[in-house]
C-alpha cells in the first residue's frame, strides 16, 4: 500500500504539479481513504521520498555491524547504500531530482533528509573518536565531507538523466575523502597532523582544483590554511546548485 500511494502521488505531481495536488487527489487515484494515506505518510512531501526511511535504517544497521578498524572507510561504504537506492530506480530518481529543483519546499525537505544521513554518519564516528573536543569536531567534519562528496557524484549522474554508471563518480569523490582523512591501514589522519608543507599542499590543491559541471568549470580559491570542511562546503554549494 505504501508503494501504491507513493506511485499515485508521484504520477499526480508530474501531471498537475506538486502544489496543485492534494491528499484527496492522491487517495482518489490510489483508490483508498485519507486515513490510509496518513498511516504511511505524514505529509505530501514524505510521499516524494518514500524510500529514505528504509535506507536510513539500512545504513544504521550497517554501521552497527561494521568493523571499526577503518572508520572513514566504513562511513564511505555506508554512503554507498544511499547511492544504490537511487541507482535501483534511475527513472524515478531522475524525475524526483527534477521535481525537487522546481519546488522550493521539496528542496528544503530534501536537505533535512540529507542532514539526517550526515548525523547518522557523524554519530558513528563520534563513537570511534570520542565525544567532545577534537574527536567530535573530526567526526562532524568527516561526515560532512562524505555527504558532500557523495552528493556531488550523485548529482552529476542525475543531471545527466541517469546515464552511465553512477558509482564511478561517487567512488572517485569518496576516494578523495579517504585520501585526505585515512591511511590504508585505517588510521585517521587529519590534515593538521601532517607535515606543514604537505598539509598546505593538500588544502591548496583542494581549494584551487577546477571542477567540471555540465561542461562548465568552477574554480575554488581559498586562503592558505583554510579548514578542509570549509573548502568542501563551498565546493558543494557551488557545484550542488549548478
Amino acid at each position: 500500500m505504501r508503494e501504491v500511494l507513493a506511485q499515485a502521488a508521484f504520477q499526480l505531481f508530474l501531471e498537475r504539479g506538486f502544489e496543485r495536488t492534494t491528499v484527496d487527489d492522491i487517495v482518489a487515484r490510489a483508490g483508498v481513504g485519507r486515513r490510509s494515506f496518513f498511516r504511511y505518510f505524514p505529509s505530501k512531501e514524505d510521499a516524494v521520498f518514500p524510500d529514505h526511511e528504509r535506507c536510513l535504517a539500512e545504513m544504521t544497521e550497517f554501521l552497527v555491524a561494521v568493523d571499526d578498524n577503518d572508520p572513514v572507510g566504513a562511513v564511505c561504504d555506508a554512503a554507498r547504500i544511499v547511492l544504490r537506492m537511487y541507482a535501483d530506480n534511475p527513472e524515478f530518481s531522475v524525475q524526483r531530482y527534477r521535481l525537487t529543483r522546481e519546488v522550493p519546499g521539496l528542496r528544503t525537505y530534501e536537505l533535512s533528509v540529507v542532514r539526517r544521513y550526515e548525523q547518522t554518519l557523524a554519530g558513528h564516528l563520534r563513537g570511534r573518536f570520542g565525544e567532545g573536543g577534537d574527536g567530535e569536531l573530526r567526526a562532524e567534519v568527516i561526515a560532512a565531507s562524505v555527504v558532500a562528496a557523495h552528493n556531488n557524484g550523485l548529482r552529476l549522474w542525475l543531471r545527466s538523466g541517469g546515464e552511465g554508471d553512477p558509482e564511478e563518480a561517487v567512488d572517485h569523490a569518496l576516494d578523495l575523502v579517504r585520501a585526505v582523512w585515512a591511511r590504508p591501514g585505517g588510521e585517521v589522519v587529519p590534515v593538521s597532523a601532517r607535515p606543514e608543507r604537505e598539509a598546505a599542499e593538500a588544502v591548496g590543491a583542494a581549494a584551487s582544483a577546477p571542477v567540471s559541471v555540465d561542461g562548465e568549470v568552477v574554480v575554488m580559491v581559498a586562503r592558505k590554511g583554510t579548514p578542509m570542511w570549509r573548502v568542501v562546503q563551498q565546493i558543494e554549494a557551488a557545484v550542488g546548485e549548478s
